[in-house]
């Protein structure tokens, strides 16, 4: 069963230690009301003729993806094409976040612990998405969020978002100078493949139930905290 919100927070609280946090974006940051897969399918009807199968976006890494539409289409990938995909994609997706801007939102409690962390000298926010770099941070500018985050590890870095732990802790120190134990890393994220990375670089795991899957599923994926919404969670 995962723990008691009263003692995460306690927990966060604490300065004996630095504490990382490392932020999925849709789903546990934002809604964008459906922008990006638009923007997805937009660019493979442009890049390879047709949109492909359903997109799973739970969760997935943007090269993960485009890895999936290689094997769809049963095309060889190549880094023209994955340049063509990204390229296309980005001005896909700045373009469909500015069409109608009323349909996205930043999700509750957000905005509060953002402030909450910016507000803590201990603690130090990042980004662990699947989104790539750039995609991050045209959604995170779109929503006028992108003040609060200076780093990350992206959906451009690998396919297997497994593996992106391991590159946050090092970029981590690269910006910090500080290294971050496990235990002091927390992945907050709305899907069980947030619960999985976490765990793959031996992290802890704080699963919202703010995307497409609920409180009793992400618990049942192994999450260590789960709450309704970010409003539960506070450093002060």
């Amino acid at each position: 069963m995962p723990g008691k919100i009263r003692d995460l927070n306690d927990s966060l609280r604490s300065d004996a230690a630095p504490l990382l946090l490392l932020f999925d974006i849709d789903g546990t940051l934002i809604d964008t009301g459906g922008k990006g897969m638009a923007a997805l399918r937009k660019t493979a009807i442009e890049v390879f003729g047709n949109e492909g199968p359903p997109l799973d976006l739970a969760g997935s890494t943007d090269l993960g993806i485009l890895e999936n539409l290689h094997t769809h289409f049963s095309t060889a990938p190549c880094a023209e094409r994955t340049h063509r995909f990204f390229e296309t994609y980005h001005i896909h997706l700045e373009a469909s976040l500015s069409s109608n801007p009323a349909e996205g939102r930043v999700l509750d409690g957000v905005v509060e612990l953002l402030q909450d962390i910016a507000g803590a000298p201990h603690a130090k926010p990042a980004l662990l998405t699947g989104n790539t770099m750039q995609g991050a941070w045209i959604k995170l500018r779109h929503y006028r969020l992108d003040h609060h985050f200076a780093f990350g590890a992206y959906g451009s870095d690998r396919a297997d978002r497994n593996l992106l732990g391991r590159i946050a802790l090092e970029r981590a120190l690269a910006h910090t100078g500080q290294a971050y134990g496990p235990e002091r890393t927390l992945v907050i994220g709305d899907t069980p493949k947030d619960i999985a990375c976490a765990h793959a670089v031996g992290a802890k795991c704080l699963a919202v139930a703010t995307g497409q899957f609920s409180a009793d599923q992400l618990v049942a994926a192994g999450a260590d905290w789960v709450v309704a919404s970010l409003r539960e969670v506070s450093l002060r």
